[in-house]
Formats: structure tokens, sequence, C-alpha cells
């Protein structure tokens, strides 16, 4: 008696060249995804949630044809992923991989949490100094009010 398994699968075409992102945290997959403005691109583009990670306990990742990230791209990945990892694609080949560094400094990338802040109140540039690069907390620079991850608005 042959006994057959019944296997699904479901199959995603190899990436030629673009950028595979890792460990993102679960919850923070369309944040990712809006912040990079890869909700307004014509590149393909597969992501996954939810998925097993003994780092994380659950993750989500996202592959993207022909896409490469500048280092304030990354920057902004860092807030609010600040673990996730980038694998470059160069014909089906994984030539560099990076790890997002959460900076020091933060300029022009998040919005102060404080309505009365000059910079949401004038055209000037935001900076903060990053205070906590675990769970990514900033300082601003201009009115010393502490922003969380959980209220970080990336512009």
């Amino acid at each position: 008696m042959k006994i057959m398994k019944d296997i699904r699968e479901l199959k995603v075409s190899a990436l030629r060249n673009g950028t595979v992102i890792d460990h993102i945290p679960a919850k923070c997959l369309f944040k990712v995804i809006s912040i990079l403005g890869l909700d307004k691109i014509d590149n393909h583009l597969t992501f996954g949630t939810n998925l097993e990670s003994k780092k994380l306990g659950t993750k989500a990742i996202i592959k993207i044809s022909d896409k490469f990230f500048q280092d304030d791209e990354i920057n902004k990945i860092a807030l609010v992923a600040p673990d996730a990892k980038l694998n470059i694609i160069k014909e089906f080949e994984v030539v560099e991989k990076k790890v997002v560094v959460v900076p020091d400094y933060i300029t022009g990338i998040a919005k102060c949490f404080n309505p009365k802040c000059i910079t949401n109140a004038e055209k000037v540039t935001t900076k903060f100094t990053v205070i906590s690069k675990k769970n990514v907390t900033l300082k601003c620079h201009y009115c010393e009010k502490i922003t969380d991850q959980e209220h970080m608005e990336i512009i």
C-alpha cells in the first residue's frame, strides 16, 4: 500500500535583483511599507507576516525587485524595525548583507511628538538625539520632548 503525502506549498519566485528586508517585527510590516513608499511603486513586492522567528517570536519579511535602499531610507527602517536585516540580491545571489543600525542622531526623518515644538509650527528641520536604540526613543533637540517608538511619526 502506497501512502501519498498531501503537501501544499506557496511558491514565491526567486528575486533576480533587489532587496529582502527580514526580521521586521510583524506588527510593523505595514508601517515599514508605508514609510518606504513601497505602496506607491510598481516594482514586484512580496511580503509575509506573522512568520515564525526564534528572535522576535513572529516576524515579517519584504521582498522587492529592482530596489536598493539609500542610507536615509535604511535609517527610517531602523526607527521602526531596529533588528531588521537587508539582503542585497544581484543575479539571484545574495551579494551583501546589511544590519540596520539606529544612528545616534536623527535629522529630518521623524516628527516631534510635542505639538508646541517649533518644528511643528515653522519650517525647521527636526533633530533628535537617540536616547534608546533597543526600543527606539528620541529626544528633540529643540524642545527636549521624548518621543517613543509607539508615538513616532516618520516624515
